[in-house]
């Protein structure tokens, strides 16, 4: 952490990055960072591999305009931040500035709370143990001595609300950092209900038929229970990503599953898969076993391929899961 905020103190140009796809945690943790090295007269830069705009429910978070295109990225940025992003697959189009910067004798600094990180970078300010990487951004922002104001406030609560499912995985410190983020003037119905709380129309009807063909396997996850769905490019017509990555959050309410999955077609036969576990299996066992990684309660993968056989993939690593303490 120390070494991290020296770093960054002495920098005079920062490009920041999230993982492809980017969340509240991953994009939030970026602008934050990013607005707090404005200040101190740095160049700043905020990118992703895809999409090429931010999620709509999160362009209000970037009130400076940090956000640039995959094209306007150096090609070994001086001193590069990773945020929220556990393997350089997660990067995207992304992926090579990292290489380009180490070539170059440029710092990568990997900020994250994956305990799957692959520690890909030159520095690495890693807790397995905090609920959201703005968490750690939080802790380097103090050492960097920066002020908390209302809109880094604002990226630090929307990382933390969505990565803590609304408080429900969330230790008291956590409260304690809410209660501090609250008191810079974070308003938490305004800055949620945009992340958690609003969908158009035409997710009602998608997310009815996702849901009718879901399937659940009562005996599968060692015997505590799987159910699945699949969401194909043409339920997905005209809907944002956070619409249909929202789709988990409703089927994991299924109480006879202790584990969650839903395959999400990004392109023909090519899916992105997420897994989420109640509390008794590490589905980031799961995850790895078929690629990818994350956290022992939430994580996921890429695959292609025929929804069945990827199913069948999952249903395999299930069975050789870890049960948790």
């Amino acid at each position: 952490m120390v070494a991290a905020a020296r770093k960054l103190a002495d920098a005079t140009d920062v490009t920041l990055f999230g993982h492809v796809n980017p969340d509240a945690d991953a994009l939030g943790s970026a602008l934050a960072l990013g607005r707090a090295l404005r200040r101190r007269g740095c160049t700043v830069r905020v990118s992703f591999g895809t999409p090429d705009l931010p999620p709509a429910s999160l362009r209000d978070l970037d009130g400076d305009g940090l956000v640039v295109p995959v094209d306007e990225v150096p090609a070994a940025p001086p001193t590069l931040v990773v945020c929220d992003t556990g393997s350089l697959q997660r990067l995207g189009r992304l992926a090579d500035r990292v290489a380009g910067t180490i070539e170059a004798g440029g710092d990568v600094i990997v900020v994250d709370h994956h305990v799957s990180n692959t520690r890909y970078g030159t520095l690495h300010v890693v807790d397995e143990h905090a609920e959201a990487t703005v968490m750690i951004v939080l802790r380097l922002l103090d050492e960097l001595g920066a002020e908390l104001d209302l809109p880094i406030a604002r990226c630090l609560y929307a990382g933390l609300v969505t990565d803590t499912r609304s408080f429900r995985h969330a230790s008291a410190r956590t409260h304690e950092v809410a209660a501090r983020l609250l008191r810079a003037g974070v308003d938490p119905e305004a800055t949620t209900r945009p992340l958690l709380d609003t969908h158009p129309f035409g997710w009602m009807g998608m997310l009815a038929g996702v849901l009718g063909a879901a399937e659940l396997e009562p005996s599968a996850a060692r015997g505590l229970g799987f159910v699945h769905a699949t969401v194909r490019l043409a339920d997905s017509d005209g809907l944002r990503s956070e619409e249909i990555d929202s789709v988990i959050d409703v089927l994991r309410t299924t109480s006879e599953a202790e584990v969650t999955a839903v395959l999400k077609e990004m392109a023909p036969q090519s899916w992105s898969v997420s897994l989420r576990a109640d509390s008794r299996l590490d589905v980031g066992h799961a995850a790895a076993a078929c690629g990818g990684g994350g956290h022992r309660l939430a994580s996921g993968f890429t695959a292609q391929g025929k929804p069945e056989d990827i199913i069948e993939s999952i249903r395999k690593a299930l069975g050789e899961a870890p049960f948790l303490d």
